[in-house]
C-alpha cells in the first residue's frame, strides 16, 4: 500500500508512539490477556492513522470524454450548487461538492487538464464538514485553473472540525494533468469542483452519490475550438 508523502509526520509519529507504548508493556506488565488488550487497541489507532494517509493508483474510466471532469475527491456528493457569482470563474457557477469523511481516501485530484493560475488560503472556523454552513466558514483553499480551452475552473479544499491542515502543492503556472495528484486534506473533510455555469453543462451525478477521485465523471463541458 502507498502512503501519501503529505502524512509523512502523521504516520511515521503514530509509528514511534505505537513502538514507544507497546513494547515497555510486554517487557513490565506479567498480566499477559491485558497485553494483548492493550496491543489490539493501540494497533487499530495505529491502523487508522496510516489507512488514512493510503494513497491508491488511480486510472480514468475508459469510457471518459476529452470534455469531462473527474472527481477531485473520494466521497459523498453533498450539494449541487448554482450561485449568480464565484471568484473560481469570475461569474456565475455550479459547485459539485464532495464530503470525505475519515475512512475516504483524502488525497485530491485534478479534474481536467490545465494549469494552475494561483491558490488562495483563507483562515476560517473548524466547524464539522457535515453541515453545510461548513462550506462558506470554514479553513480553505481555492485553486483557480484554466482547462486547454481556456475554460475557468476551481477547485476548493475546505477543513473540518478534525481536518486542520490542508496540503496544497502548487503554487500558480503548473501544467497538470486529469487524474493527477494535488495534495489533501488531513481527517475530515469537503473538496468542492467548480465550473463556469452555462447551458453546456452537464452534471452527471446526484446528492447523494458515492464519488471515486481521478475515476468518477461529475460534469462535461464540451471543448471548444480555438
Amino acid at each position: 500500500m502507498r502512503l501519501a508523502p503529505e502524512g509523512l509526520r502523521e504516520w511515521g509519529s503514530a509509528t514511534i508512539v505505537t513502538a514507544l507504548a507497546i513494547a515497555p508493556l510486554w517487557v513490565w506488565c506479567p498480566v499477559i490477556w491485558l497485553n494483548w488488550v492493550v496491543t489490539g487497541v493501540v494497533g487499530a489507532l495505529w491502523v487508522f492513522v496510516v489507512q488514512f494517509f493510503r494513497d491508491p493508483t488511480r486510472h480514468p474510466p475508459k469510457t471518459i470524454r476529452p470534455g469531462d471532469f473527474l472527481s477531485p475527491a473520494d466521497g459523498v456528493v453533498s450539494a449541487v450548487l448554482r450561485v449568480d457569482s464565484h471568484e473560481a470563474v469570475e461569474g456565475r457557477a455550479l459547485i459539485i461538492r464532495v464530503f470525505l469523511n475519515v475512512f475516504n481516501v483524502h488525497v485530491n485530484r485534478v479534474p481536467c487538464d490545465g494549469q494552475v493560475l494561483d491558490t488562495t488560503h483563507r483562515e476560517g472556523l473548524y466547524l464539522d464538514a457535515r453541515k453545510s454552513e461548513s462550506a462558506m466558514v470554514n479553513e480553505s483553499m481555492l485553486i483557480r485553473m484554466r482547462r486547454q480551452d481556456d475554460l475557468p475552473v476551481g477547485v476548493r479544499q475546505v477543513a473540518g472540525a478534525v481536518a486542520r491542515r490542508i496540503v496544497c502543492p502548487f503554487d500558480g503556472g503548473e501544467t497538470v494533468t486529469r487524474g493527477h495528484r494535488m495534495g489533501m486534506i488531513k481527517f475530515g473533510s469537503t473538496t468542492e469542483l467548480i465550473l463556469p455555469e452555462g447551458e453546456q453543462v452537464e452534471v452527471s451525478v446526484e446528492v447523494g452519490d458515492a464519488v471515486t477521485g481521478g475515476r468518477t465523471i461529475l460534469a462535461h463541458v464540451p471543448l471548444q475550438s480555438p
